[in-house]
């Protein structure tokens, strides 16, 4: 079991490019993209929950934990709440010392 959690930690950090010289921003939107199963040329500033049908109530748990994941930070309650924005998500992340 141990292993595994090791291997998903590894997958995840290849995945969202921790360790290497993509920027935080760049990661961010990565993880949109893929937690939402959409192009990263659409995750814009101005994407928004529900805007598009991929960014439902299930896409946004996944979305979640992506970030969770994509940033080794466990978000609050209040925070899953009011992430409605790829630039509400951004500004959130900041509150857990995420340089943009």
């Amino acid at each position: 079991m141990a292993q595994r959690e090791v291997d998903q930690t590894a997958i995840a950090q290849m995945r969202y490019g921790q360790g290497t010289s993509m920027d935080n921003n760049d990661r961010l939107r990565t993880i949109f993209a893929d937690a939402l199963g959409i192009d990263k040329d659409l995750v814009v500033d101005e994407l928004e929950y529900n805007s598009i049908p991929e960014w439902d109530s299930v896409a946004h748990m996944a979305l979640v934990a992506a970030i969770d994941e994509g940033f080794e930070i466990m978000l609050d309650t209040d925070d899953v709440i009011d992430m409605s924005s790829l630039s509400i998500a951004r500004d959130i992340l900041k509150k857990y010392d995420v340089e943009f």
